[in-house]
């Protein structure tokens, strides 16, 4: 591997991944929020700059085709899962996480499975349109979980928010939040369909 701009960007979103939760590890709420929103946001920058910067500067490598959908995935699960448990289980969040959850262990298993012919999972349009929804979704419920805490002393409860839809800033944040990742699910359900559909003639059995 050679230590280009993108495959350093793809190598620090690798280990941003798993220093999200540590934000919560070492830090009290709701700095830990913070800094789990900085940290996150920086790293989904740098997915948006380092294919960017490698197409434009031609600094493509096989190193950076196999690690960036790996460092994407990675912050959207350990992302979720933290949020998913530090958001008291709301069962608003759960339904779309699980979407999400079984879909990036499912294109994956498909993908270990095809080996040579992985290359008929190629990253969609809308698969990319997927990714930053999920992204965005889980910066702004960041963005929900430390505004409840300055606002509420903790974060919203189970079952929380809901029906009226209320207007302090923290509800609002997550609410929307909630909204968009259950776009992103939406979107999540689609692209692994239609993943599943590409991969279909190599699953059957020879007659």
């Amino acid at each position: 591997m050679r230590w280009t701009l993108p495959n350093t960007l793809t190598v620090l979103r690798l280990v941003a991944a798993p220093a999200v939760p540590l934000m919560f590890l070492y830090f009290t709420r709701p700095f830990a929020d913070w800094a789990a929103l900085a940290l996150f946001v920086i790293a989904a920058a740098t997915d948006w700059i380092d294919g960017r910067v490698a197409r434009a500067w031609g600094l493509e490598s096989r190193f950076g085709a196999a690690m960036d959908p790996i460092a994407d995935k990675a912050m959207v699960v350990i992302a979720i899962v933290v949020i998913t448990g530090y958001s008291g289980m709301n069962p608003w969040l759960i339904l779309p996480a699980t979407v999400i959850l079984f879909r990036e262990v499912f294109v994956s298993g498909l993908r270990e499975f095809l080996g040579s012919n992985a290359s008929t999972l190629k990253v969609t349009k809308l698969a990319k349109w997927k990714t930053t929804a999920q992204m965005v979704a889980i910066a702004v419920l960041f963005l929900g979980t430390g505004l409840a805490y300055v606002e509420h002393g903790s974060p919203p409860r189970v079952g929380e928010p809901g029906l009226p839809w209320s207007l302090s800033w923290a509800d609002l944040a997550t609410q929307a939040g909630l909204l968009i990742i259950w776009i992103a699910a939406a979107l999540t359900a689609i692209t692994g369909f239609d993943y599943f559909r590409k991969a279909m003639p190599f699953l059957r059995d020879p007659r």
